[in-house]
């Protein structure tokens, strides 16, 4: 039997509750996204996070419906293309049809595109797809301090959740910070840093793992945590899908979270936010 029990779970801004990890499929093949997914539900997952763009809604949600897990226990979250700003409504009921869904418990928006000047107007639809329930909660997604201030400046309701690049190379501090005042979740993607660098050799992550008898990949997501970020790292592969979910039988010191968050350098291994229109 999995121990989805074991999961916890932070309250957003609007007092919905989100599972504190997840499981994504970025860059998940369509054509096996149902089987990928259906090996993380038998895991124990029940939060899967996908977005439009990924091509693979319709695969999350055949394996949601055939996985006879009840709606209730499941959190779905996906998030509006960057070309579909001033088209959300259509853009989200494409997306919920897809997903063979009556609604979602997150909907984000999923890139700023500072250059089109059209998240507010984005983000007006989804306020008014939010108040009809069909999507639970709703946020923003690689929104920098900038962009939160616009946003925050010119509409009524705060994000639930910044969805941005964190990992211990690169932490956004001033963009944590700033959520966290206004009482907007952090959630990082790619959290294991995509392999980009040498994560898991250095010192910081090697040696609690040692420490501890676990993977540097479960201390990275340990640290996501205990440091209060909702994370969830992707596999195709069960047995590493398993791997990152048998996080919660241990805890890191303080000194060795210290540590890994030390390893901060601004190491951004993907896009930057202004760079995506």
């Amino acid at each position: 039997m999995v121990a989805t029990a074991n999961i916890p779970t932070l309250e957003l801004n609007n007092g919905t509750r989100i599972p504190q990890l997840g499981f994504g499929v970025f860059r998940v093949d369509p054509g096996e996204t149902t089987r990928i997914v259906t090996d993380a539900l038998e895991v124990g997952y029940r939060h899967i996070d996908t977005a439009a763009i990924y091509g693979n809604e319709a695969g999350v949600g055949e394996a949601l419906a055939s996985s006879g897990i009840a709606r209730d226990e499941l959190y779905v979250t996906t998030k509006l293309w960057n070309d579909r700003q001033t088209d959300a409504q259509a853009a989200f009921d494409e997306s919920l049809a897809k997903l063979g869904l009556d609604y979602v418990d997150l909907y984000l928006i999923h890139w700023p595109t500072p250059e089109k000047d059209t998240f507010v107007e984005a983000w007006k639809s989804l306020e008014k797809i939010a108040a009809t329930g069909r999507a639970k909660a709703i946020g923003v997604s690689n929104f920098l301090v900038p962009h939160l201030e616009k946003l925050l400046a010119n509409t009524d309701v705060v994000p639930a959740v910044n969805q941005i690049e964190l990992h211990p190379a690169h932490q956004q501090p001033e963009v944590t910070g700033f959520s966290r005042e206004h009482g907007i979740h952090i959630e990082a993607w790619g959290p294991l840093g995509q392999g980009k660098y040498p994560l898991f050799d250095a010192p910081e992550v090697a040696a609690p793992a040692e420490a501890h008898g676990k993977t540097p990949a479960q201390v990275v997501i340990r640290w996501h945590l205990q440091t209060g970020n909702i994370v969830f790292p992707k596999s195709n592969r069960r047995e590493r899908m398993a791997e990152n979910f048998d996080v919660f039988d241990f805890e890191l010191t303080a000194a060795e979270v210290a540590a890994i968050t030390s390893m901060e350098r601004e190491g951004r291994v993907s896009a930057h936010p202004n760079e995506v229109n």
